[in-house]
Parts: structure tokens; C-alpha cells; sequence
């Protein structure tokens, strides 16, 4: 885990760190999971960019209007309104959504679009591939990664 890092959730409990898809289906059912889970027990939610543009071509724009809502210390809501919604997610939808967060859209618009946001996407996508991700979601816990059945375990026995 690194400062960069997006995280919610007590800084000593059991950490999970997620390299996600923000239009992939799984990643959204994982997501909902997730939110089930955090309401009963501790859990340090560090989210990683994997967007997989060959399956999902909205990923990177999604991605993008994260880390965008992110500079201006949203990203969390945007993450989540995202996969909330996973079928409005072109432009003008963003755009609307940005504004319903009470964002700046043009900052908001210029960040998306911006070379230090792209830089930031493919480093997390970098950091997947290096520790193994092929498939979204993919979740690590203390060093050991997690997809399909296992990641459904993992969560039933937290």
C-alpha cells in the first residue's frame, strides 16, 4: 500500500486491496459485497485502477472521472455512483453526475482529461500486472490474491 492509494476504513483493519474495473459487472457485485461487509466489521478498502479496455471500453473514461472527482476530494462518491449505475457512463452522464457531486464540472473535465490522471490509471494498471492480475475484480489480502470462488470465500469468512 502506498499514500497514493485510495482507501476508506480503519487504518488497522483487515486490509483488502482491489485492482477494479468500473464498468465490469463482477467488480459491481463485489462492490455491493463490500459495502455489506464494511457496514459489519472493520475492513481498509485500497482501490487500484485495472480497466480493461478490450472488454469494456467505457473502463478508462470511468477511471478517469474517478481519479478527476478524486482531485477535488470526491473519489470515493464517484467511485461508487459509477458502479451504482454502470449503464450511463459516457460523457454527458459523468458530466451531470460531476455537477450532482457539487464538483467544479470544468476542473472536473480538465482533470479527466489531464496527463497527470492518465499517468496515475496506468500506474495502478502497471502495479496489477506486476503482482499478477488477470481478471477483474481481483482482490489481495496480505500478499494473496483473490478472484472468483476464492474471492467469494475470503469475504464469507470475514
Amino acid at each position: 500500500m502506498s499514500a497514493e492509494d485510495h482507501a476508506r476504513g480503519p487504518v488497522d483493519a483487515v486490509a483488502l486491496v482491489e485492482y477494479g474495473d468500473l464498468e465490469c459487472a463482477y467488480c459491481a457485485v463485489l462492490h455491493a459485497r463490500l459495502e455489506e461487509l464494511r457496514a459489519r466489521t472493520p475492513v481498509r478498502h485500497i482501490y487500484r485502477h485495472f480497466p480493461v479496455r478490450s472488454a469494456h471500453p467505457r473502463a478508462w473514461a470511468a477511471a478517469c472521472a474517478a481519479e478527476a472527482a478524486g482531485a477535488q476530494g470526491r473519489f470515493w462518491e464517484m467511485h461508487d455512483a459509477i458502479l451504482a449505475d454502470q449503464g450511463h457512463m459516457e460523457d454527458p452522464h459523468l458530466w451531470e453526475l460531476a455537477a450532482r457531486l457539487g464538483l467544479d464540472v470544468a476542473r472536473f473535465e480538465a482533470d479527466r482529461r489531464s496527463d497527470a490522471v492518465a499517468a496515475r490509471i496506468r500506474a495502478d494498471f502497471a502495479s496489477g500486472v506486476r503482482a499478477g492480475v488477470v481478471t477483474t475484480p481481483t482482490i489481495f489480502r496480505d500478499g494473496r490474491a483473490f478472484t472468483g470462488q476464492a474471492l467469494r470465500a475470503l469475504l464469507d469468512e470475514l
